[in-house]
Formats: C-alpha cells, sequence, structure tokens
C-alpha cells in the first residue's frame, strides 16, 4: 500500500484494519519528505519529536479499544504563522526566528484532540505577504531548514507553487503529508492549490477561529484547508470549525449537512462576466469553460450574473491590508517575541532599538506593506483613501449579496495565469499582485470558496466556487458531484 497517496477517509480505513500503524505512517512520511524535500523545498522545520509522539498515542488509542475520530493518526502540514505549543513559529520572517510559540492556535488545538498527527511547519511568504512564497527571509537568500531552496511547485520545479501557502499547498501535492492547514487573506489558500493540482478551501470569515494565527489583516485573514480531494477539505474543515471565546469575531457554525448528490444538482451557478476576461491565459480560459461545459452535462443549471464592482477590488485590498498590516505588525519591535539583534553598543535610545531590530527583522515585501499603510492611516490621507476604501469594500459586498439572490454558488477561475516561472515577477510587485485578482474579492466580502483542478493537459489550472456566507456545504457538495461524477478530471 501506497501511503502517501491516500487521503484521509482511505488513510483512516487502513489504520482501523492495522493494514499499518500510526507509527509506521509517520516514518513513511518522513521517509517521503527526506526524498522529495530536498528539491521542493515545502518545509521550513520538522516536528519529529511531537509527530512520533503523536502517532504513538494514536496507536495505544486503537490498541486499548478507544473510539478514535477520523483524523486519529494522520499526518498532516501545518504553515508556519499557525501557533503550535512549543515550536518555533517563526511566519517566514527573521524577526521571529527564534520565537516559540507559548499555546497552541485553536484549529490545531482542535486537531490534536482528533488524534492528528503534525510532521512540521511550512514555508511561506513572510507574515503571508506574496503570491509565490518567493517572500520568505528563509528561502533562497536567507538559508532555511530545507537547506536554503526557494520552495518550487511539484508539478513544475521551474515554477512557483503560488502563495502565501506555497508550503502547505506543495506537500500536499508532492504527496509529503496527507493534507495541510494554510491561512488566506487574498487568496493565500486557493491560489497555491490552483497552481498546484490540489484542492483549497477558504472558509467564511469567522466560520474558523483566528486564534493562534499570527495576523496579517485581521478583517481578511482566514483559516482554511489544502488537502488532495473536496471530501478531505469537508473533513478537515469539519474538525476546526466553531466557535471560539478567544476570537470575538467567531461564530457557532452548524452548517455542515450530508452530501447528496441529488440535491446539489438542484443548486444554480453563476457566472460573473467580470471574471472571464481579456488578459487571461487561454489555457485558464479553455480548462474553465471545460469544467462549466462537464457540469452542465451533468444537468446543473447555469445563469449569468454581473458583480459590477469587481475592478475596484483590488486598489481597494490593497488600501485595507496594508493598514491592518502597519496596526498588526507593530507589536513585532525586535525586543518582545523574538531579538534578532545585538547592537546594545550602538544603540543610543528606544527609538534607535526599533529601527534596528525593524529594519534588519523584516524583508522587502514586508517593509513596503507597512510604509504604504501608515501612509495611507495617516492624517490628511486617512478619508481619502481609507474611509473611501471601506466604503467601496460594503459595495462589493453588496454585489455578490445581489448575485446570491438569483443563485446558489459562483464560479470563477482562480487566477489568471497558471503557475509562473521562479524569479518571473519578484522585480514587479504589481504584477504579482494581480494573480490574485480573482480571489481577492472573496476576502472583502467575507466569503467561503473552493479552489479545485480543473482538467488541463498541461500546467494545473484551478477553478473557483463561492458560495453564500456559512454555506460551505453548497460549495463542498458542487465540489463533490464534480469529482465523483466526471471522471479523469483530476
Amino acid at each position: 500500500m501506497e501511503i502517501n497517496n491516500l487521503t484521509i477517509g482511505k488513510f483512516h480505513e487502513g489504520l482501523l484494519k492495522k493494514q499499518f500503524s500510526a507509527f509506521e505512517a509517520t516514518e513513511a512520511f518522513f521517509n517521503r519528505i527526506g526524498e522529495k524535500d530536498g528539491e521542493i523545498g515545502a518545509y521550513l522545520r520538522l516536528t519529529k519529536d511531537l509527530a512520533f509522539s503523536q502517532a504513538k498515542k494514536a496507536d495505544a488509542d486503537i490498541a486499548e479499544g478507544k473510539k478514535t475520530g477520523i483524523l486519529a493518526g494522520v499526518p498532516l502540514a501545518i504553515k508556519d504563522n499557525i501557533l503550535i505549543e512549543g515550536e518555533p513559529a517563526t511566519a517566514a520572517s527573521k524577526i521571529l526566528a527564534n520565537y516559540r510559540a507559548a499555546y497552541d492556535a485553536t484549529a490545531v488545538k482542535k486537531l490534536k484532540d482528533g488524534g492528528a498527527v503534525f510532521l512540521g511547519k511550512t514555508n511561506m511568504d513572510e507574515f503571508a505577504m506574496g503570491s509565490s512564497t518567493e517572500n520568505s527571509a528563509f528561502s533562497a537568500k536567507g538559508g532555511s531548514a530545507s537547506g536554503g531552496k526557494i520552495t518550487r511547485n511539484p508539478r513544475d520545479p521551474e515554477r512557483v507553487p503560488g502563495g502565501s501557502s506555497g508550503g502547505s499547498a506543495a506537500a500536499v501535492a508532492a504527496d509529503m503529508c496527507v493534507a495541510a492547514l494554510g491561512s488566506d487573506t487574498g487568496g493565500s489558500i486557493r491560489q497555491p492549490a490552483g497552481f498546484c493540482g490540489v484542492v483549497g478551501l477558504k472558509p467564511t470569515y469567522g466560520s474558523v477561529s483566528r486564534h493562534g494565527l499570527i495576523a496579517m489583516a485581521s478583517s481578511l485573514d482566514q483559516i482554511g484547508t489544502l488537502t488532495k480531494t473536496v471530501e478531505d477539505a469537508s473533513i478537515l474543515f469539519k474538525a476546526i470549525a466553531g466557535k471560539d471565546e478567544m476570537d470575538a469575531t467567531s461564530v457557532n457554525y452548524q452548517s455542515q449537512v450530508d452530501y447528496r448528490p441529488e440535491n446539489v444538482k438542484k443548486l444554480k451557478i453563476g457566472l460573473p462576466k467580470e471574471y472571464f476576461i481579456e488578459g487571461t491565459d487561454k489555457n485558464v480560459l479553455a480548462a474553465i469553460n471545460g469544467v462549466i461545459e462537464n457540469l452542465k452535462s451533468l444537468k446543473m443549471e447555469f445563469k449569468e450574473i454581473s458583480l459590477p464592482r469587481t475592478k475596484y477590488a483590488l486598489s481597494c485590498y490593497y488600501i485595507i491590508m496594508p493598514a491592518e498590516v502597519s496596526a498588526n505588525l507593530a507589536r513585532f519591535d525586535g525586543i518582545r517575541y523574538s531579538r534578532i539583534t545585538n547592537h546594545e553598543s550602538r544603540i543610543m535610545n528606544l527609538m534607535d532599538s526599533y529601527l534596528k531590530n525593524r529594519g534588519e527583522g523584516f524583508g522587502e515585501e514586508v517593509k513596503r506593506r507597512i510604509i504604504l499603510g501608515t501612509f495611507v492611516l495617516s492624517s490628511g490621507y486617512y478619508d481619502a483613501y481609507y474611509a473611501k476604501a471601506q466604503k467601496v469594500r460594503r459595495l462589493i459586498k453588496e454585489d455578490f449579496d445581489r448575485a446570491f439572490e438569483e443563485v446558489d454558488a459562483i464560479l470563477t477561475p482562480v487566477s489568471p495565469t497558471t503557475a509562473f516561472k521562479i524569479g518571473e515577477k519578484t522585480d514587479d510587485p504589481l504584477a504579482m499582485y494581480l494573480s490574485d485578482i480573482f480571489t481577492i474579492p472573496v476576502n472583502l466580502a467575507g466569503l467561503p470558496a473552493l479552489s479545485l483542478p480543473a482538467k488541463t493537459d498541461g500546467l494545473p489550472v484551478g477553478f473557483q466556487l463561492i458560495g453564500k456566507p456559512f454555506r460551505e456545504a453548497d460549495i463542498l457538495g458542487i465540489g463533490r458531484f464534480f469529482e465523483e461524477s466526471v471522471q479523469g478530471l483530476i
């Protein structure tokens, strides 16, 4: 049995049938990581001691006949901005290079309670700021536990895996874990899922606690999943969703329903004309049109809709997000959490200390966003930029609200291109930002969205299903119906 290829359900079945133990499976995954991660660079560090202790506990519970959940013994990867107690959590930034988490993120705690095994922490763009995982301070320039190599796309190692959850997506795509957690602020789960040919779920804002997620932009951030199948996404999402007293924005979420194909076929899917535009790669459009035709052949109903304020989403996002970045990252002064420099002899006052620590601790993209965010919040510019962007954000949400009066879900591309080559866009921030043009509106509106692989003869292409608030069940249902009904598409 190829343990590395198993889905969560198949893994659970094999474990209960004693075809392998959790300890043996964990060993198999670490062997796989040893074989592949030198090339891929998905992991920043491995948590072997923790993983083997978790695997032993899962085996002991099964041997004693205790009731075990479906995640017992399942090897997972965790993005490095999500806290695991006692383990380093750097958010791929030098300013947190020596920080160890003092507590578990709520999502991590829930997975621990379910018996999951944590293999390690995955690489990412620094503080989740990027679309390619090239902004990690521990990549090619900074050196890392994965040999100082940049994270590569397992489908084509000359290309990026997407970002900012590129390490998690690459680990799933390369069979170096069964599934992974990531975070999504403007497309950071869905875009790498699309680039790497895996399934990425960005849940509704508030459906999963953000407690223990190192904040980038608090009104946009959301923990989500990267998996091999939609069924796995459903399982993992169900395990981490729900109200948490440590996160005031979280809600008591009970929207999960059993998957029934007959119910899925009653749902109507919207096609927004603003998302099928010139400039989108012809191979992407061909793959998305293929998905639409396949779903039509399965008697799914489609309707053309309009989301007219979509054209303002990118500009709106790059005002609101940096503003929240400048506020959230003010706490990282190089003194609290992790001290990075030792310049006492040259430091004359506290301001000198802040400037030296933050200047050396943050990378170029992080500095760019802090400066931009500080500017739009400054006196004389707040009303002209930040306040106006928040008004536009409301209008973008109203577009979705009107659309969902006519349809149950919306289908779009995930990205206008397939995975681009490493280094291709690093000198052009605007071109990099445009890779998230189809995913950003979802975060501004706080909606759930799912990225799935479409059929293509070349590089992976992802299509996106956007749902009504707290109706993950609808998009997961359509996604699973697509997986099970359209043979050979994934």
